[in-house]
């Protein structure tokens, strides 16, 4: 499964594409956190680093361009804010902020794991 929920920027939530927020190509970062803790504990570490490392990449390619940390991201398109849902995209989330500096802290005390 992990092959098919790691995208270029990250895990998508489903895969399912039906235009709604939680769904493809969206990425959300709890879910993230979830999944990095889940894959560490089973000792799946290069899996977690893989999808950690693109997160991470992906939340500074969107700071690049729009110069935020956003709610949610494009996971296929990396650098593309996500789309979808009821309301438009919100800035600066408390839990984007949180956890994008944990991935950073985490991901540096694995440097040799460290793989995309």
């Amino acid at each position: 499964m992990h092959g098919e929920f790691l995208a270029p920027g990250g895990w998508m939530t489903t895969l399912h594409r039906t235009g709604e927020q939680w769904d493809r190509p969206n990425g959300w970062t709890p879910l993230h956190w979830v999944a990095w803790i889940g894959l560490g504990n089973y000792g799946y570490d290069a899996q977690a680093v893989a999808g950690a490392s693109r997160w991470v990449e992906n939340n500074r390619a969107v700071y690049r361009s729009t110069g935020k940390l956003l709610e949610k991201y494009d996971v296929e398109s990396v650098g593309t804010p996500a789309g979808g849902g009821e309301y438009l995209v919100q800035d600066g989330f408390g839990w984007t902020n949180a956890i994008l500096l944990r991935f950073l802290s985490d991901l540096r005390r694995r440097p040799h794991t460290r793989q995309s």
